[in-house]
């Protein structure tokens, strides 16, 4: 493939994953909890760097060019989403750092938890405490399940749950050290590396009761980085065209036969 049309190329392809990316922020605007994530690039390294062959030789000019862009790994914002009021006693926002800690019954390797900033709750049929997304059991400080009787329950802002002035149980909030090392796994939920979950502390965000946290995106923001994705691509397409003419200059035109 012509050179140029290989660096274009590579703008064409990066700019449309980064609209992609840009664009699932945007349409998990309403998403309680949601954490936008923020696509990052990387330079290409040329042929004979990134293949390891150094003592080949080469053209010093095509190396200066560069060899493209490459999509690094997406970083996941943990800013702090906007908090809504609620009329239902179960909905709960983390105000500051952690998350809830969730466990995953279906998950046949035996790393159960999750992370999640989602605080939607009720009571399944048998009392327990669960996600209302998808009925997942949210723990204690222990580790276990909470179950809760019938009628309101006032929760503090250190997750203790009472009724009547009778402590029940207290969530867990909890927080990793080091939050790029978590991953999504969907449905609003984290997972971490065992070893983060081990050496995982007591967070100091705090619980608030009757209220949901809003997905932390900036609709003006993630609109724009659309738009700008979307023209990088366009430009790139367009250079890809201008190779291609250049290409046809040069067997048609440059190599006639007088």
């Amino acid at each position: 493939m012509n050179y140029g049309m290989q660096i274009s190329a590579s703008g064409v392809l990066t700019s449309m994953y980064q609209q992609d990316v840009a664009t699932n922020n945007l349409a998990n605007l309403n998403t309680v909890g949601f954490k936008p994530e923020i696509s990052r690039l990387i330079a290409r390294d040329s042929a004979r760097v990134e293949d390891g062959l150094a003592g080949l030789p080469s053209n010093s000019l095509l190396e200066r060019l560069g060899a493209g862009v490459l999509v690094a790994p997406n970083r996941i914002s943990f800013e702090q989403g906007p908090l809504i009021s609620t009329p239902n006693d179960l909905d709960l926002a983390i105000q500051g750092d952690g998350f809830f800690v969730i466990r995953e019954s279906t998950d046949v390797t035996g790393d159960r938890f999750r992370l999640s900033r989602d605080g939607r709750l009720t009571r399944d049929a048998s009392g327990q405490l669960v996600r209302s997304a998808d009925g997942l059991p949210v723990l204690d400080v222990q580790n276990r399940p909470i179950r809760l009787p019938a009628g309101s329950v006032f929760i503090s802002a250190d997750g203790t749950i009472s009724q009547e002035g009778k402590v029940l149980a207290q969530l867990q909030v909890t927080q990793v050290p080091d939050t790029a090392r978590l991953r999504k796994i969907g449905h609003g939920m984290f997972q971490a590396p065992a070893d983060a979950m081990e050496s995982r502390r007591t967070a100091t965000g705090l619980v608030r009761q009757f209220n949901l946290e809003s997905a932390a995106v900036d609709p003006v923001l993630a609109t724009v980085q659309v738009t700008d994705a979307a023209r990088n691509a366009e430009r790139n397409f367009g250079m890809i065209q201008y190779h291609d003419r250049l290409i046809d200059r040069a067997i048609n035109v440059l190599g006639r036969v007088a």
